[in-house]
């Protein structure tokens, strides 16, 4: 996805009950100290990937979402659940803790005390209480998850890529830096954008009281 130019964004969903139930706990039980911790950083690595993918991405959550299965779904640049979703990481039941991001991803998302809620019981939480904790950003009836996601994924494909994706990478670098460094960062990638065709035509689209037509340059 990320080095195909047709691809422009990325919409993850389930089939059936599940969204995503988490691991394969046979191959969970067959972790040692050091396969625990190959394990754990292969799919960390494939999460972040998703993440810094520099196209935004959209996980529509049609159950539950447990495990693994909630890591996948935050490490996605935007959630939307349908009423019948459910987020756990019940890993700690298993003797473990939540390997693929959930302990840092959580946090960030919902807060330190409702991530060590849900990390300490393992406990599940419905759709409509992950929309109040900021967890997801919407919440839609089942039948209509995918076309409202489509519509949400769409409208922001419809936008400046390169806009895009510098206010994807100011959110997630400039999270974790002081406020001074933050600040330069969205500087440089405000300078960059200027510097684009895109910039030229949003701008003068706007002047002209017409649709834009981004090409990402």
């Amino acid at each position: 996805a990320k080095e195909n130019a047709e691809v422009r964004g990325v919409l993850l969903t389930g089939k059936g009950k599940a969204f995503c139930a988490g691991a394969d706990i046979s191959r969970l039980a067959e972790c040692n100290a050091d396969s625990g911790y190959q394990f754990a950083c292969f799919g960390q690595d494939v999460f972040r990937q998703l993440e810094t993918l520099g196209k935004p991405s959209l996980a529509a959550i049609n159950g539950y979402a447990f495990g693994g299965g909630c890591e996948l779904a935050m490490a996605a640049t935007l959630r939307v659940a349908a009423t019948t979703a459910q987020f756990g990481q019940p890993e700690v039941k298993l003797g473990v803790i939540p390997g693929y991001g959930g302990t840092q991803r959580l946090a960030r998302l919902v807060g330190k005390g409702r991530a060590l809620d849900l990390c300490l019981t393992g406990r599940f939480i419905n759709a409509e209480t992950a929309f109040n904790w900021g967890l997801v950003s919407e919440v839609v009836e089942p039948d209509n998850l995918i076309t409202r996601s489509l519509q949400l994924l769409e409208g922001i494909l419809n936008l400046a890529p390169l806009a895009v994706a510098g206010i994807m990478e100011s959110i997630d670098r400039g999270y974790d830096m002081s406020l001074t460094d933050a600040l330069h960062l969205e500087a440089v990638h405000f300078a960059k954008v200027c510097a684009s065709q895109d910039k030229a035509e949003g701008v003068a689209a706007f002047l002209a009281k017409r649709p834009a037509l981004f090409k990402g340059v």
